[in-house]
């Protein structure tokens, strides 16, 4: 479809149902297989490998954080000038950017490859739950000049109006991840390196596929004879400044919490963390599916002035993951222990209780989450970066870290309350940043091409 077309006279409710599902389902498949991989390796490996690849996710996360900062960077300003019919500025935007994606992914890898053993040795890893750790980070690293891409064409075809054709990459993408990393560990017998390997070639098939629209010129945007300048380029470093806070200040916030888990209960402590974030990436995708796939339809017709159908876009968005969160609420209060249970089976009643405890504490985050989590999309979208970035990083490093200090007498409880709390925090936090830019958000339409 017409991507001029979709995001300028599609009703928003059905401009909802078109992008915001596909979305939806899209991350969806990803969370399965992102919690079928913590359950690919609790099974077939066992507990010190799950430990080891909880411990090392959040540098994975951090590898591909450049990437999410250019690619929702370049996103924002695409769209934007789309609405204003500057075609030729969004192709090389979009150019500039699969560049600028390519050679990220080369040096972040290699830092990331090299520094590996003294990171783990730095969170207090020792023996095989280090080893394991080093060999998972090295298989990303090396192949991230070639995977770290992906998500970035996941938004270049949405803003091309190739929605559903994102939807199905992104579950071909896990699908093939998953049956590999069955295949891997539970045929063939690999270590947790075959974990990391499949979903690395996952990605990379992906990619390839990702980019045929564009390279047959088949796609609104096109490949061009790149034109880099300083102001395109801290554009896209203020529009992607969010995601890429939220997700290097998350990271920091995984690794404080790591540390602290090692010291207070070991390996167990780490495995339960390790399942809070599991459930937690089987939700959060879900919110972040259904608001980024809105941002190309909003960012599109907040460059066309039409500030009515944003608004309009933008309520869908806010009631869907009211719904979605309440929803994940519900669910993880009723049924803790099922959830422990299908990451660490194997590892007795005791760990199962610890982890049903932190669980029930733990799903109290959903009821105040997505009302942040909105509002940090609505003014990525619409050009605000900077109350973004404030929502992003309060909520991954500043209301945390915070918390740590406050929740420290609480033991092991604290750091399962530590997102709760962060949660109705960071709620407060957006409910202001919206009635300081209500009438910036609720003027009249103009025609900006007049």
């Amino acid at each position: 479809m017409d991507s001029h077309k979709l995001f300028a006279n599609t009703p928003p409710l059905r401009m909802f149902f078109i992008a915001a599902i596909p979305g939806a389902v899209s991350m969806l498949a990803s969370a399965l297989y992102q919690m079928f991989d913590g359950i690919f390796v609790g099974q077939f490996l066992g507990a010190t490998e799950f430990a080891a690849l909880n411990l090392a996710m959040p540098f994975v996360i951090i590898n591909f954080s450049l990437a999410d900062l250019i690619g929702v960077g370049s996103a924002v300003p695409i769209s934007v000038s789309l609405g204003r019919k500057l075609d030729k500025e969004a192709n090389n935007i979009f150019t500039c950017a699969c560049l600028m994606i390519f050679m990220a992914g080369i040096i972040v890898g290699a830092v990331l490859f090299a520094a590996a053993p003294l990171l783990m040795r730095l969170m207090g890893a020792e023996g095989e739950f280090a080893e394991f750790a080093v060999q998972y980070l090295r298989v990303y690293a090396i192949c991230s000049p070639v995977t770290t891409i992906v998500f970035a064409m996941d938004n270049f075809l949405r803003i091309s109006g190739i929605i559903r054709g994102s939807m199905f990459l992104n579950i071909f993408m896990s699908v093939l991840s998953g049956t590999l990393e069955f295949l891997f560990l539970g045929v063939f017998g690999f270590g947790i390196w075959g974990a990391a390997l499949a979903t690395c070639l996952g990605m990379i098939a992906s990619a390839c596929l990702a980019l045929i629209p564009f390279i047959r010129g088949k796609a609104t945007l096109r490949f061009c004879r790149p034109r880099f300048s300083w102001a395109m380029i801290r554009q896209i470093i203020a529009c992607g400044s969010p995601n890429f806070l939220n997700n290097i200040a998350g990271r920091i916030t995984s690794i404080l919490l790591n540390f602290i888990l090692v010291r207070l209960g070991g390996e167990r402590a780490v495995s339960v963390y390790g399942i809070l974030m599991y459930v937690d990436g089987f939700i959060q995708p879900l919110l972040y599916g259904m608001c980024d796939s809105l941002q190309p339809a909003v960012g599109y017709n907040w460059g066309a002035g039409k500030y009515s159908r944003v608004r309009a876009i933008e309520k869908c968005c806010f009631i869907a993951s009211a719904i979605v969160s309440l929803a994940a609420f519900v669910v993880i209060l009723l049924f803790p222990e099922m959830l422990a249970r299908l990451f660490m089976s194997g590892e007795g009643e005791e760990f199962i209780a610890m982890a049903a405890g932190a669980l029930g504490l733990f799903c109290i985050t959903y009821v105040t989450r997505w009302f942040s989590f909105a509002t940090q999309s609505y003014m990525l979208a619409v050009e605000k970066p900077l109350p973004a970035s404030i929502i992003s990083v309060a909520t991954a490093l500043v209301f945390p870290v915070i918390l740590v200090a406050v929740l420290w007498p609480l033991g092991l409880t604290g750091i399962w309350l530590n997102l709760p709390v962060t949660a109705v925090l960071a709620a407060i936090l957006a409910f202001i940043i919206l009635m300081k830019f209500r009438k910036e958000l609720h003027q009249p339409d103009v025609d900006v091409r007049a």
